[in-house]
Formats: structure tokens, C-alpha cells, sequence
């Protein structure tokens, strides 16, 4: 399957820009003072656990598509 140049870019786009949303989130959820992330003692709660697993699969998911992205562009660009 080959895929279109505005497909390839578009792909690549968003594993780039899932990766910067995700680690902002996963920043904030580390640093989250308003208790929901953590309790009294400092342990997680179920909220960070749910929230931390989110973000990981997404970046997992952010990277294979920006991958399958960045195939299509360099196979463009070779092609070229």
C-alpha cells in the first residue's frame, strides 16, 4: 500500500504532535496538586493509575503512526 504525500505528512503530523500533548499531560498529572493524582500520603490513587495508562498508550500509538507517517514520506521522497 502506498500511501499519498498529504497522508504521509498528515501521519507524521500527528505521532509529533501526540507525543507533545501526552508528555505535557503526563508532566502535570506528575506535578498535580490538587489531590486527585495523589493522596495524603503521597501514594498514587486509581485516577493517576488510569490517567498514567492513557498516556503511555498513547505515545505507543502516537509513535507507530508517526512511524507509518515517516515511511510514507521517505518513500516519496526516494521515489522522487
Amino acid at each position: 500500500m502506498k500511501l499519498s504525500r498529504p497522508v504521509s505528512w498528515f501521519l507524521l503530523a500527528f505521532g509529533v504532535w501526540s507525543w507533545i500533548i501526552w508528555v505535557t499531560f503526563a508532566k502535570n498529572l506528575w506535578k498535580d496538586g490538587s489531590g486527585l493524582a495523589f493522596d495524603d500520603a503521597g501514594d498514587p490513587t486509581t485516577y493517576f493509575w488510569v490517567h498514567l495508562t492513557l498516556a503511555i498508550v498513547s505515545f505507543v500509538l502516537g509513535t507507530v503512526v508517526g512511524v507509518i507517517g515517516f515511511r510514507g514520506v521517505r518513500s516519496q521522497r526516494d521515489s522522487a
